[in-house]
């Protein structure tokens, strides 16, 4: 049996074995009667919020928050990566107030932006760059400061433009940190959203799940994660794809030199 093969059978097998601990669990009598519904419940449920269009607006108000601010966040750290990864000087003034506003939970700025923004999508997406903006910065930083010096003496020896610097040197050589980056800050903003809508918002998933919550819709709240969960991990598979094809291809290319 080929290695791939093992690694799906495994995969598999931790799936079914989960869902066995679940339906044990639930059927065992230690948690309150619906605080831990079945399985088939929790398909029924998913299967119902994928039948009602209201999930789909939601969905749609979700993403375009998550999108819009994920963008923004992540240009703006870019701009600010390229400062600090060019400049040792400006890096060591400004990386420790970044590393350490980095640290802090996102939520406690909520209340800010809720008065910045209002308390419509804008302060959503809002959050949302807030959320992106961090591991952006911090792995397209570390990419560009660790770039080997022959390959900046190399660009200055042909005299290259700052632009023909920035797409020929700077940009392949930290393809890998800044994909890992912009991986982290997808899921940053769709935390950030999520916790901003079950805060206080009329529209999107975050909405959907407290709403549910506070009806004791506990089959549907679970479903709805396990949606988020599905958008999130299809989201990540498709950055981790391609940025293993932008790693085959580098090598092949290395290799036809």
């Amino acid at each position: 049996m080929s290695l791939a093969r093992r690694v799906f059978w495994i995969k598999l097998l931790t799936i079914l074995v989960l869902m066995g601990l679940w339906e044990g669990l639930s059927r065992s009598g230690l948690f309150y009667k619906g605080v831990l519904p079945s399985t088939w419940m929790v398909v029924q449920a998913i299967a119902g919020e994928l039948a009602d269009s209201g999930f789909y607006h939601d969905l749609g108000i979700t993403m375009l928050e998550t999108s819009v601010g994920f963008v923004a966040g992540a240009i703006i750290a870019l701009l600010f990566a390229l400062a600090l990864g060019t400049n040792a000087y400006i890096r060591k003034m400004i990386e420790p107030y970044i590393i350490a506003i980095g640290g802090t939970p996102k939520i406690i700025f909520l209340p800010i932006l809720f008065l910045i923004f209002g308390l419509g999508i804008e302060s959503k997406m809002a959050k949302a760059a807030l959320s992106a903006f961090f591991p952006i910065v911090l792995s397209a930083t570390s990419g560009i400061a660790q770039i080997p010096l022959v390959l900046l003496r190399v660009g200055w020896g042909f005299d290259l433009s700052r632009w023909q610097m920035l797409t020929k040197i700077y940009l392949p050589a930290v393809t890998n940190p800044l994909l890992t980056g912009l991986r982290l800050g997808v899921a940053m903003a769709i935390i950030g959203v999520l916790s901003a809508e079950i805060s206080y918002a009329t529209a999107g998933l975050g909405y959907r799940l407290i709403r549910n919550a506070d009806q004791f819709k506990i089959s549907s709240v679970y479903a709805i994660i396990v949606l988020v969960f599905a958008v999130s991990a299809t989201i990540n598979f498709t950055i981790v794809r391609l940025q293993q094809r932008l790693n085959r291809h580098e090598r092949s290319r290395a290799g036809g030199v």
